[in-house]
């Protein structure tokens, strides 16, 4: 007589055994999600998440999952290592500023054909295949991101602006959300590349993060999640600190807890919960299902940065 093939590992699942658990957490996930219930959420996706197709699709299924969970998402993208190696193929040297690339004219074009062009669509049609309904913009589309270009940035050593040329790169000036309030109101999920326009009609190359927190505070977001290659802020130990406040947080900064490139990260963070939008998380993106994990459950995923928050006592 046949018999059911076992699982590879020999042991045939006992579903009866496990559903009881899945329920549990469906359970558990229930306020949370009437948390977010009609709120908007923006998710800066980057990193080596993007290049990972397991993390990529267990990405796009998340953003699915919040959209047919009544919340808002919306997706803004970065692209640097993808930049990077259309450059070199195009024998394009780049040099950075306070981490910004250096951007004449034909690079403009680059950043913007695979920021705007492959990597927008890949980021598409990878949500689209799990069953949203995702639609493809960058900051030029319906003057979603007026940005200016960067003439000055602050010395590392002294912290004083000093004028500075890197070409076409910009800074958010003015963001007309419309066209994400259309679609958020719909079944449309906006993935957006962080290209913006000039008010003379040039393209700017704008940093991610920058774009994405300018779009949070425009659209006065429930959360921003910032998905990075790092599990959050760590203590001196060594240890994640899951929750912060303003105050803590600046007090961080002081100690020299937290430094080098957190440091502008951590910032732009605090400016964004001071403009109204209630919490900012960052979130190690090489975690599968890190959205979810951070919305729905207790204990979530990374940091979060907001007012009320204070960092925990250590023993």
């Amino acid at each position: 007589m046949a018999q059911d093939k076992p699982a590879d590992d020999g042991i045939v699942p006992d579903r009866q055994s496990t559903a009881p658990m899945r329920a549990k957490f469906l359970a558990e996930a229930l306020p949370h999600m009437q948390r977010y219930d009609h709120k908007t959420v923006i998710i800066k996706y980057g990193g080596h998440a993007m290049g990972d197709p397991q993390l990529a699709a267990a990405f796009a299924q998340d953003i699915v999952l919040l959209k047919q969970s009544g919340v808002n998402p919306i997706v803004v993208h970065g692209g640097g290592p993808q930049i990077a190696s259309m450059l070199k193929n195009q024998n394009i040297v780049s040099e950075f500023v306070n981490g910004l690339r250096v951007t004449d004219k034909k690079t403009v074009d680059i950043v913007e054909m695979v920021l705007a062009g492959a990597i927008n669509k890949q980021i598409v049609s990878s949500i689209n295949k799990q069953g949203g309904k995702a639609v493809g913009l960058c900051g030029k589309d319906a003057d979603l991101m007026i940005a200016k270009k960067i003439t000055h940035l602050p010395n590392p050593d002294t912290g004083e602006l000093e004028p500075v040329d890197i070409g076409f790169v910009g800074e958010p000036y003015q963001v007309n959300p419309h066209i994400l309030g259309v679609m958020s109101r719909s079944d449309l999920i906006p993935v957006i590349a962080p290209v913006g326009v000039s008010p003379e009609g040039e393209t700017l190359n704008i940093n991610a993060d920058t774009f994405a927190s300018a779009i949070a505070r425009q659209m006065t977001a429930k959360r921003l999640l910032l998905l990075t290659d790092v599990n959050g802020v760590r203590d001196r130990d060594g240890k994640v600190i899951p929750k912060l406040s303003i105050p803590a947080a600046k007090a961080l900064i002081s100690d020299g807890t937290i430094n080098g490139g957190m440091i502008p990260k951590i910032k732009s963070c605090i400016e964004v919960v001071e403009a109204g939008v209630e919490a900012v998380v960052i979130i190690d993106g090489k975690v599968p299902h890190a959205v979810l994990l951070e919305l729905f459950t207790e204990h979530g995923a990374g940091t979060l940065l907001g007012t009320r928050y204070q960092v925990p006592q250590q023993g």
